[in-house]
């Protein structure tokens, strides 16, 4: 990823977040592992307070636009985002596990 720029920055103090748009140009499409680690190394955070919201691009363009919100920390973004269903399947999966080792 050659560029990174930051477009917008607004603070949420009610949420107790930052909401930040980013202009990146790379050759393909970063995945969001790639674009958490580039916004923390850029804004000075940790990767797990960190959840990106939307990859956009126009088709044929090398320009993405991301949407993201950094999070003071780790609890707060836990209780104010939605888990995804992969999050929830690895939790409940967690559950299971604990109760089969207590018997």
């Amino acid at each position: 990823m050659e560029n990174f720029n930051i477009i917008s920055k607004k603070e949420n103090p009610l949420f107790k977040r930052n909401e930040v748009k980013v202009g990146i140009h790379a050759k393909v499409t970063p995945s969001n592992n790639e674009v958490e680690k580039l916004i923390s190394e850029k804004f000075k955070t940790q990767e797990k307070n960190i959840k990106i919201k939307k990859i956009s691009s126009k088709f044929g363009s090398n320009n993405f636009i991301v949407s993201a919100n950094i999070y003071d920390s780790y609890e707060d973004k836990d209780k104010i985002e939605a888990k995804t269903k992969k999050e929830k399947e690895a939790i409940k999966k967690a559950k299971e596990e604990a109760k089969t080792e207590e018997k």
